[in-house]
């Protein structure tokens, strides 16, 4: 393993809700140009994992670092907001596209915090050269697409952004196994292009075969954490996520 320093440290963060820890001395690094799996049962603590990383749930314990500076700890971090001009970009559990917005106006909100017009329309054909439907499609209202295309449309927005560091959250959730491929495909391919990704994803297979490393988490701890070739022979990972 590379001595560079991780482009995302989570060190020991504790967090929850109201008076529901659901997250227990969590640790877990990313290195720039990885893809890296979280992958865990229902109610493991993954999204919310995710949800501390973007500044939207609190720290009660523990510190969170992405570039080389700390982003969060107990009582105090960056706005979610400022995160994203950071670098820092998550596509979230169930997408959470504008649904009374036209595609293309979803996507022109992804570079909110841009002020580089050439930059931006470069970034715009880059997304529709990954999703060709979004370009064909680009003035349909966002709420009449398929949920595969409107997981193509939340990721497009992502892009948009230009993050050093992509998030993504179940993207394969609720989605037709034709277009499942697709959106796999094109992380893949982003990944090529030199992108950075923490991938939490039920399909445990899929996602360790798109990965470099990945880390099991389980009632809100990792329990495992290994190169993802060497997870995916694991039997405790193929009893427990693969269905072996």
């Amino acid at each position: 393993m590379s001595s560079a320093q991780p482009l995302l440290e989570v060190k020991g963060i504790v967090a929850g809700y109201g008076s529901v820890e659901v997250l227990h001395q969590v640790s877990l690094e990313v290195r720039e140009g990885e893809i890296v799996s979280l992958i865990g049962g229902n109610g493991a603590g993954k999204s919310t994992t995710l949800m501390c990383t973007s500044g939207v749930v609190p720290l009660r314990a523990g510190e969170i670092w992405f570039a080389g500076k700390r982003i969060a700890q107990a009582g105090s971090g960056v706005r979610a907001d400022l995160l994203v001009p950071m670098g820092l970009v998550q596509v979230p559990e169930g997408r959470r596209i504008f649904p009374r917005m036209t595609v293309l106006e979803n996507l022109m909100m992804g570079a909110y915090t841009r002020n580089d017009p050439a930059g931006i329309a470069k970034d715009l054909e880059h997304v529709y050269q990954l999703f060709d439907i979004l370009k064909t499609r680009s003035s349909q209202l966002g709420g009449t697409l398929s949920g595969g295309e409107q997981q193509m449309l939340a990721i497009g927005r992502a892009i948009m952004s230009r993050p050093r560091l992509l998030m993504m959250d179940e993207p394969s959730m609720g989605i037709a196994p034709l277009l499942v491929a697709r959106i796999f495909e094109a992380v893949r391919e982003l990944n090529r292009e030199g992108l950075t990704i923490l991938l939490v994803e039920q399909n445990a297979r899929a996602a360790l075969k798109l990965s470099k490393r990945g880390y099991v988490l389980e009632t809100g701890r990792v329990t495992l954490s290994d190169d993802a070739d060497k997870l995916l022979v694991d039997p405790r990972v193929r009893e427990a996520y693969l269905g072996d």
